[in-house]
């Protein structure tokens, strides 16, 4: 169980934006697709298929020779950015945005903190259910379900990812927490990812020590040109390739 105090959100969201990088979400209506339409599938928007965009701009940029290093790419960064603001907000407020897919707006060529749009700031508790209930189900069960019915990619190598991303938040903000001599927003931010990753999806995809993970699966990137193992990675070294 993980108490939390509670204050209330300041509309703009601006002490999240503090903690910056993929912790920042900008809010407002920009003329872009919402979470909801880009996991609709098939989705075609005026600008087209964002996620299927998304991918191939990552293939392209990575010059990655599978579809799937795309995809895993692709997944593992939208999971990231969704669970900092989660995270990160309910560490610092104790409250949480509501993330609902249909308030989210996203820009499939953006980078953070300009990829993600909250088109109204509606507080919800900011606990381990209702961030597992908003990020968990809201958005990466939909994400995965759009991802693999568009492309061939294995459903436990985006749960690898997702865990990943979570304790690579929770990492990220205990860093934030000790420089800014904020220890109780890292041990918060802590506390909800080791509650979170216990659950079926996520609870046999690694290990977490402290902020430390270390995944049972890969998330590809060693199959780019010039790539190689992610810090978290089950292999100690690239493998070899036959």
């Amino acid at each position: 169980m993980v108490y939390l105090i509670s204050v209330d959100l300041d509309p703009d969201l601006n002490r999240l934006a503090s903690l910056e990088g993929f912790f920042a979400l900008r809010t407002g209506r920009p003329s872009l697709p919402t979470l909801a339409e880009a996991y609709a599938a098939p989705c075609v928007t005026i600008k087209g298929d964002p996620l299927t965009f998304r991918v191939r701009k990552v293939a392209r940029l990575l010059d990655a020779p599978e579809v799937r290093i795309a995809v895993s790419v692709t997944q593992q960064g939208l999971a990231a950015r969704l669970w900092s603001v989660a995270l990160g907000a309910a560490a610092l407020y104790g409250r949480l945005p509501d993330l609902d897919p249909r308030l989210l707006r996203w820009d499939a060529d953006g980078s953070a903190p300009d990829d993600l749009w909250l088109s109204e700031v509606r507080a919800l508790p900011g606990d381990t259910a209702m961030i597992r209930r908003v990020v968990h189900h809201g958005h990466l069960e939909p994400l995965a379900a759009a991802l693999r019915a568009r492309h061939p990619v294995a459903a436990g190598l985006l749960w690898g990812n997702a865990a990943s991303a979570l304790a690579g938040a929770a990492r990220e903000l205990d860093r934030w927490a000790r420089a800014n001599g904020r220890p109780e927003v890292g041990d918060r931010g802590r506390a909800l990812a080791v509650d979170l990753l216990d659950h079926p999806d996520l609870r046999d995809t690694g290990t977490l020590n402290g902020t430390a993970f270390r995944r049972r699966s890969c998330c590809l990137y060693y199959r780019i040109p010039g790539g190689g193992v992610c810090g978290d990675c089950c292999f100690a070294r690239p493998p070899r390739r036959v």
